[in-house]
Formats: C-alpha cells, structure tokens, sequence
C-alpha cells in the first residue's frame, strides 16, 4: 500500500537532484527511490538530459492490467517508481504538484481550473541553474496553460500529432536540456468511452509508441549525453455509469499511478 511518503509531491525534487540543481523553493522533500537510483546508476555524476513523456490518467491498475500492451515502455525502462498523486486528482492540480514538488493549497490549483501558477517550479529552478527548458503540448490542455510566464520555449499545438512530431524534432536538433511532452488522448477517450474499451486501449497503445519512438530517437541523437527518460503521468481513471470514464476522487484507480524512468549514458 502506498504511503504518504509516496506523494507525488516528492518528484520535483527528485529530478533536480537528478540534474545537479537545487530544487523549487517549497518542494517537498525528494523521492529518495528515484534519487538514489539515478546516484547508482550515474554515480557522481549527474543527467544532462531530461525528458518527460507525460500521458495523461494512465493508472497503475490499467498498467497492471494490460502489461502486454505497456511492453514497448516496461521493456525500455529499468525503473518503475509508485507514487500517491494529490487530491482533487485532476489534470491541472496534479501536473501542479508534479512540477513544483507541493501540495495543492502551497501551488494555489485546487480544482479543475488553469491559471498561471506562481509557485516556484522545475522550470524556475532550471532557469536559474542556466538549463534550457521546453514544454510541448496542445493547446487548451493544462501543460500548456499552467506554466506559461517563463523565460523558456512553449511549443503549442492543435493537434497530438503536431506535439510529437514537433518532440521528435526537438530530440534531433538537441538544443534544449529539459523536454516535457504532453498527450491527452487516453483521458479524453475514456471519458467518452470508459478506461477499458476498445477505443481508450488503442489511444493508450499510441501513448506508449509515442514513448517508444521518442526514446528511440534518444538513442540515436544523445549519445554524448547522461539522459533521465519518464514515462510519467498526473492520475490514474475509474469506470462510472453509462460507460463512461472519470477522475477526481480520493480511491485507489485514481490517485495510484507509476512511473517509469530509463538512465542513460
């Protein structure tokens, strides 16, 4: 069962100690089973590269019940780290929490709302330590809203297929340091048709080539560099009536997800 100490909170400051810098003044403490880990792996060293593939509401219960169809992501990565997201477990309060390592009522997002959010952040504490960071996401959707206002680069688009074929370019050109992508097209499919079905299993099936593509291309651009590659969502989704798809409560499918992370070089 996961524990309080599993907060999702605990992320931002994970993957700063990741990347060698301090982390956003009010984050909660750092995940110490991805800290530790990424010390094992890189020893005194530190990743250079950080890439953030971030799907939205894929639980773990839906990761456990379909280990077949999250091979391609399972099999690319060495580690699958638990967490407890926050509540309301909703897009923007979650992806708010992610980023800047706090809890809702510290980052000010407590319900399904999209303001800029204030609260230092991954990408203020990169700024400052001179990284480059960039987001890519479509438009309207929380990642594309709740971080703007930065001196960084905001690649947004109307479509899935603009986000990644604009992450794939990214990757080539090797440019920036911090690369956070975001699909929504497993979430707005289980609304519609409940997490299970057909229709949200084939668009969960292209959230995990979209990972496999990227961290093929991460492959083969990033050679010189040491890289932390996530497979790293904001909640999980229940069944409600009618056969439809929903989020937002304090129960397991919703606040239970897993990461996955791959280190490189």
């Amino acid at each position: 069962m996961l524990k309080h100490e599993d907060s999702l909170t605990g992320l931002c400051a994970a993957l700063c100690e990741l990347l060698g810098i301090s982390a956003p003044s009010h984050a909660e403490a750092p995940d110490r089973t991805l800290a530790e880990y990424g010390k094992k792996r890189f020893g005194e060293g530190r990743a250079d590269r950080l890439f953030l593939y971030n799907p939205d509401a894929i639980g773990t219960h839906i990761a456990e019940r379909y280990p077949e169809l999250l091979s391609p992501v399972t099999e690319r990565c060495e580690l699958a780290v638990p967490f407890c997201t926050v509540m309301p477990s909703v897009t923007p309060v979650c992806f708010a929490s992610f980023y800047t390592g706090t809890f809702p009522e510290v980052h000010g997002i407590q319900s399904y709302t999209k303001p800029v959010v204030r609260t230092d952040s991954l990408f203020d504490a990169a700024l400052r330590a001179g990284l480059r960071p960039a987001m890519v996401s479509t438009e309207g959707d929380s990642l594309s809203m709740i971080f703007l206002e930065r001196e960084m680069d905001y690649f947004i688009y109307p479509t899935l297929e603009e986000v990644n074929a604009k992450a794939e370019e990214l990757i080539q050109r090797d440019e920036h340091d911090i690369i956070c992508v975001y699909n929504g097209n497993y979430d707005a499919t289980m609304h519609r048709f409940g997490p299970h079905s057909p229709e949200a299993l084939e668009e969960l099936k292209r959230n995990v080539a979209a990972f496999a593509r990227f961290s093929d291309l991460i492959d083969e651009n990033w050679n010189p560099h040491r890289t932390v590659l996530g497979f790293a969502m904001d909640h999980g989704c229940h069944d409600i009536d009618g056969g439809l798809g929903s989020h937002g409560l304090a129960m397991e499918e919703d606040l239970f997800i897993t990461h996955f992370y791959r280190f490189k070089g």
